[in-house]
């Protein structure tokens, strides 16, 4: 799926849905990249532990592992398992096209 300038969704040409867009459609987000007001809406997150992983983020240069964002205060067993289903470490994968 793809966004046209006018953004309308689309099978062909335009641009990766990011951020807030890309949630709506149902993709998963890049950890590394999302910024605090998009992990806020994320189920469970909420704005105050949204703040703790860009912090932790940006102190760390980024997470390279599930570990990491584990050890984020606030975080823990049933977050961890939403933000997996919910994000990536690292970018986005182009889904190509849908047929």
């Amino acid at each position: 799926m793809r966004l046209r300038a006018d953004g309308v969704a689309t099978c062909g040409e335009g641009e990766v849905p990011t951020g807030a867009t890309a949630l709506a459609l149902g993709r998963r987000l890049d950890l590394n990249s999302a910024t605090e007001e998009e992990l806020a809406l994320l189920p469970g997150v909420g704005s105050s532990l949204a703040r703790g992983l860009v912090e932790a983020r940006e102190a760390a240069g980024g997470f390279r592992s599930w570990d990491a964002v584990d050890e984020v205060p606030g975080v823990g067993a049933a977050r961890l398992k939403t933000l997996q289903a919910a994000t990536l470490l690292g970018p986005t994968p182009d889904a190509g096209p849908v047929w």
